[in-house]
């Protein structure tokens, strides 16, 4: 930085210059910034602050209305993981999930599976459930007919 002398005045139309600026008190702020931030995060990742994602499971379905009966057919189209699958339900009203028709303990592609339903498949919302050998259940369908 440079001194300037009490005889060398400043007038308005002189203009001083200085060699070093303020840029490097600045970068080196900006610098622990970024820094403590950076910490902050990976910690948060480290001790598990930042939550767990679930994975969505991998089964295709075809569903069918069986047209003037009662009920719907279900063809099991494959998926990565079917064979993880342990159960299946069905229900019409959202809250009473039943057993498909034999009640199936495994399942394969091009498998058909039939509801046991005694009402009318017409204004009925159909959701299928899926459990898993993790413990975890999807809805794998939901459609209103």
């Amino acid at each position: 930085m440079k001194i300037i002398k009490n005889d060398e005045a400043v007038s308005p139309g002189k203009t001083v210059s200085t060699e070093d600026a303020v840029s490097p008190v600045i970068g080196v702020i900006l610098m622990v910034a970024i820094t403590v931030i950076l910490a902050a995060v990976i910690a948060a990742f480290v001790f598990g602050l930042a939550g767990t994602t679930s994975t969505s499971k991998n089964v295709g379905l075809t569903v069918q209305a069986n047209g003037t009966d009662n009920g719907f057919k279900v063809t099991i189209q494959g998926g990565t993981d079917l064979p993880t699958m342990t159960n299946i339900t069905w229900s019409n009203d959202g809250t009473n999930f039943r057993m498909f028709e034999g009640n199936p303990t495994t399942y394969s592609v091009g498998q058909v599976l039939s509801t046991n339903a005694t009402t009318d498949n017409t204004n009925v919302r159909l959701l299928i459930r899926g459990t898993f050998t993790d413990g975890s259940q999807q809805v794998l369908f939901d459609r209103q007919f």
